[in-house]
């Protein structure tokens, strides 16, 4: 060993926690900051510039605003809850650099006061200045957000958001991130309130992040490894709230962020006064120790601030036209069809959106981001698509999201649509809404989609070059955004009138089938079709490559009643019915063997090699192995996976989308192989044995699975 190696033993020193150390040495003496201007009764100094937000430091509290339009900024400061403020503090010229504003305002305890903002300068709407000295602005960075802590019992519009100053104090221990490989990955998407809100979950603390904690071991026992939260950012559930025929509807899904730096502070079990988001904290630290990661859907397409008419709280009195797409003239492009669009490539914006990343992951060791209408992320201020938009080249190689999965929904509500396109750099992997589509079409039974189901099941290869694209698809039959596993067997046609829209609200493409009636049936055969139905869809994405991701109750026939826009509906058309878990039992026990699976045989996940026992590493067949026509009236198809690491693996998909019966033939393999069948949909889950010789019978919308076993001697 030379002089400047390092021994094993050295590398594992062990870490002592609560250990006493002797007392240190006196420090010499230093010079502490000191008031250097007084503001009334308060003593203030220039603050740190570099340090956005509202930051408790010894002896005081750190402000830094900036605004590249205002002409003067005010702090203002407000007794916990109070709508007019106790103090109204104007940063001195001087204490401005550029276009930063800091200050350090001393004998503030945190836990004692809540702020905003007012910000003067020059009312030019043409030219999308609409700067108003006299409203009440949220602070963009704040951390912590008032004035929604109950759900659903306060509207923003009767009084102005304010921000507290988080004591980030949570002890994190030695804990480290699972690191999952992306192949390895098996996504669950939920609502954090929807999940747990109904009596029928049996926790204590119903729909908050406390209540998603209690349901870890039923996550631990279905076996996922992911989950994925729908918007989780402070989000104001009242905005278009309305009464539809008695029915309180509200935004209940949190598309419409109103800070993205703060939790939603209605998702904690208890008031967090000054410590916000330690719930959280406490989530993501527990699923993690379990092995499961934690993802956020995140929102930065655009802001709950909407249109002209719609409300004014941060951005629009910061910087209009810097943050939001602007048309010629001040009006707002709307490519989230929400009212307004993020600017997200502009210096101002795009900085913003990373230190928000970077702060999720290091503050709250978030694993990984869903972007919502991520195409909106690549929009020049024009609107026009970039080719390398630099926010997504920057957040695919900063290094401290370099662990992080970015997953994106790589398309808008203004028409752009990149599946496939979308910029990666090798590094996103997005929601692949062809995977859905012609998976749909293709198990309810549609002509001329065999060979698009067969393309998907190999990781949609004709849409990702494997060897740039990697994990690049995030294959999915069902999430939030339209209907349920169970309703896509139960409905032709979306069911959305209690939206209040008259039903035009939400897609009409489900690429669904009933099964023969519309809706609830007592009919035992129609019921019994509707769920191997669901099984066939669920075999054939665990037998997928690419990362499968599945929504929320899938697991136990959960329905939504034919609502494929739920986005209004807090109440049960929305909430896990946690009594179908009992009801469907044999369906959660399906899902988790399929799970246990995919988990057991990583030839399903990745390509290992260039195949196995002379086999090519995937090879599509029809009835006859080998003789693939894809021919229009074909609804059957057969993909194997060969592959070797430790030892060969070979895995046999055969599904019938067919409505009779079909006579099939397996590969030859070699003599001291022979195929054992796993999985029929048609029959119970573990339906195990071994096949007698190479033929078998595939009945009508049913799936089999098959793998090569060693013959037992």
């Amino acid at each position: 060993m030379s002089k400047t190696a390092i021994s094993e033993s050295d590398r594992k020193i062990p870490i002592e926690k609560n250990k006493v150390l002797p007392p240190a040495p006196p420090l010499p003496r230093t010079i502490h900051l000191v008031p250097l201007d007084y503001v009334g009764n308060f003593e203030i100094r220039p603050g740190f510039y570099e340090t956005n937000g509202a930051t408790a430091i010894p002896g005081g509290v750190n402000f830094t605003v900036y605004s590249h339009g205002a002409t003067a900024i005010e702090l203002l400061l407000f007794h916990r809850e109070e709508k007019e403020p106790y103090a109204v503090i104007p940063f001195p010229p001087h204490y401005r650099i550029g276009n930063v504003y800091s200050m350090i305002v001393f004998k503030l305890n945190i836990e004692e006061f809540e702020y905003a903002y007012r910000v003067d300068g020059p009312y030019e709407p043409e030219k999308g200045l609409i700067f108003d000295k006299n409203r009440y602005l949220l602070d963009p960075y704040a951390k912590a957000v008032t004035g929604q802590s109950r759900w659903g019992e306060t509207a923003p519009h009767e009084q102005h958001y304010k921000a507290r100053v988080v004591k980030d104090d949570f002890d994190w221990g030695t804990m480290e991130s699972p690191l999952l490989p992306m192949e390895d990955l098996i996504i669950y998407e939920l609502h954090v309130r929807g999940f747990t809100v109904d009596p029928s979950s049996g926790v204590k603390h119903p729909g908050t992040f406390a209540g998603l904690m209690e349901k870890l071991p039923y996550l631990v026992e279905l076996g996922v490894n992911a989950v994925e939260l729908m918007p989780i950012f402070e989000f104001d559930e009242m905005q278009d709230y309305r009464e539809v025929n008695g029915q309180k509807l509200y935004n209940y899904w949190g598309y419409n962020s109103v800070s993205f730096f703060a939790p939603n502070t209605s998702y904690a079990a208890s008031k967090e006064y000054n410590r916000e988001g330690n719930e959280l904290k406490n989530l993501i630290r527990e699923f993690n120790k379990k092995g499961i990661e934690v993802y956020l859907d995140v929102v930065f397409n655009h802001t709950a601030e909407g249109d002209e008419d719609g409300p004014f709280f941060s951005f629009k009195g910061f910087d209009n036209n810097i943050y939001y797409l602007l048309a010629p003239g001040g009006s707002y492009y709307n490519f989230s069809g929400c009212g307004n669009s993020l600017n997200c490539n502009h210096p101002i914006v795009h900085q913003m959106i990373l230190n928000c990343l970077r702060y999720w992951v290091t503050t709250y060791r978030v694993n990984g981001f869903r972007f919502d209408l991520a195409s909106i992320l690549g929009r020049n201020e024009d609107g026009s698509p970039m080719s390398k938009p630099p926010l997504l080249q920057s957040l695919a190689f900063d290094p401290i999201l370099g662990d992080v999965k970015l997953i994106a929904e790589a398309w808008d509500a203004g028409g752009m649509y990149q599946v496939g396109t979308f910029p990666s750099w090798n590094r996103w992997a997005e929601w692949n809404g062809i995977y859905r589509d012609d998976m749909r079409r293709y198990l309810r039974g549609d002509g001329g989609m065999a060979k698009a189901a067969a393309l998907r099941l190999i990781g949609s290869r004709d849409i990702y070059e494997p060897h740039t694209r990697e994990n690049a698809s995030v294959n999915f039959i069902t999430c939030h955004d339209g209907f349920t596993l169970y309703d896509l067997y139960a409905y032709d046609k979306k069911h959305n009138e209690k939206n209040g829209w008259n039903n035009t609200d939400g897609a009409n493409d489900n690429f669904s089938w009933n099964c023969g009636v519309e809706g609830e049936t007592e009919d035992s055969a129609i019921n019994a079709l509707r769920r191997r139905m669901a099984r066939n869809a669920f075999a054939l994405l665990m037998c997928s490559r690419g990362i499968p991701m599945f929504l929320a109750g899938d697991e136990f026939c959960n329905t939504q009643y034919g609502n494929n826009n739920a986005y209004c509906q807090d109440n049960p058309v929305s909430w896990l019915d946690w009594n179908m878990l009992d009801k469907n039992r044999d369906m959660f026990v399906f899902f988790q063997y399929m799970i246990q699976f995919r988990k057991d045989h990583r030839v399903l996940r990745a390509n290992l090699s260039d195949g196995a026992c002379g086999f090519p590493d995937v090879s599509f067949h029809g009835v006859t192995p080998w003789l693939r026509q894809f021919a229009d009236y074909d609804r059957y198809v057969g993909v194997m996976f060969a592959g070797k690491e430790k030892k060969a693996e070979i895995i046999y998909i055969a599904s019938n989308a067919y409505w009779e019966p079909l006579q099939v033939t397996l590969p030859r393999l070699p003599a001291d192989l022979t195929w054992k069948q796993i999985v029929d949909t048609w029959e119970a889950p573990q339906s195990e044995k071994p096949l007698n010789g190479n033929g078998f019978q595939i009945q009508g919308r049913s799936v089999m699975v098959f793998i090569a076993d060693t013959i037992p001697s």
